[in-house]
């Protein structure tokens, strides 16, 4: 059985994610694991040693009693969607989400994590400067990004951004590994600009390697890269866009860099980020 790590701050970006989570919890047929984690203020025990410890119980108290009243919500949307046979355990926890994250991850054996991103559907925001862009590159298990107002569909074909690296390769045998579990296809897309250096040798070398596999593969040439994507999204009909990061620098300038253009045009869909 897949675990699904959900982490949130019962927000309502959050919210709207935890639909999504549920939905993926059902193809995948796995259990969910709620994560709720909260940072402690920092405090000098030198200025007040007497009641240093009572301070920090208060807080965490806190966090417990918002925790104890935002489970019920929770259970609502649940009964709501009709998911009450997915399996869910909770974990709350003191300190930096990213860390908890990666904690989480480890020590539950996650499969993948499933979290919202603020911001409504803009591109930059999605992949920077957020808690989902600070987890995007600290982790090692494939993630499922929702933009806030996001709403769910059944995911029947995802996109698969690639240069034809051998990396890429490896991340997209983990694609079709989901595509084949909730009976889905994969269409690869290439966009190929004035720097690209990939021969038709190497492109074909793929088609013979997956040939076998649900996947249809897209070429376009053109530096417009935002433009071409949202098309190819639209007019393929993808319902989950996914990418490959291969270090911090590379996924800030093929996601921020050229995306951070102010446009009215926003990615409508969730973003399933694969890690090399």
């Amino acid at each position: 059985m897949k675990r699904i790590l959900f982490p949130t701050d019962f927000s309502e970006v959050a919210t709207n994610a935890f639909v999504h989570a549920l939905e993926f919890a059902k193809v995948v047929e796995g259990e969910l694991i709620l994560l709720h984690s909260y940072d402690l203020p920092p405090m000098d025990d030198q200025f007040f040693p007497e009641n240093f410890t009572e301070v920090y119980d208060t807080v965490e108290l806190a966090h417990f009693d918002l925790f104890k009243e935002e489970l019920p919500k929770l259970r609502e949307i649940i009964e709501e969607h009709h998911f009450e046979h997915i399996k869910m355990t909770h974990r709350l926890m003191e300190g930096n989400l990213v860390a908890n994250i990666k904690k989480c991850i480890d020590e539950e054996a996650i499969d993948y994590l499933v979290m919202g991103t603020s911001g409504a559907t803009d591109w930059e925001t999605l992949f920077s400067g957020t808690n989902s862009g600070s987890v995007i590159l600290g982790i090692n298990v494939p993630m499922l990004c929702v933009p806030f107002g996001v709403e769910h569909r059944k995911i029947k074909t995802i996109g698969f951004v690639t240069h034809y690296r051998p990396k890429d390769k490896l991340a997209l045998k983990k694609a079709l590994e989901l595509a084949k579990i909730i009976d889905a296809k994969v269409k690869c897309l290439y966009i190929k600009n004035r720097t690209s250096q990939i021969d038709i040798e190497t492109i074909k070398e793929w088609e013979l390697a997956f040939k076998d596999e649900p996947v249809e593969y897209f070429m376009f040439q053109s530096d417009e890269i935002k433009q071409v994507t949202l098309g190819f999204v639209e007019k393929e009909k993808i319902d989950v866009l996914s990418i490959l990061t291969y270090k911090s620098g590379f996924f800030e300038g093929m996601f921020v860099a050229n995306y951070a253009e102010k446009t009215t045009e926003d990615i409508k869909i969730p973003v399933l980020v694969i890690h090399a």
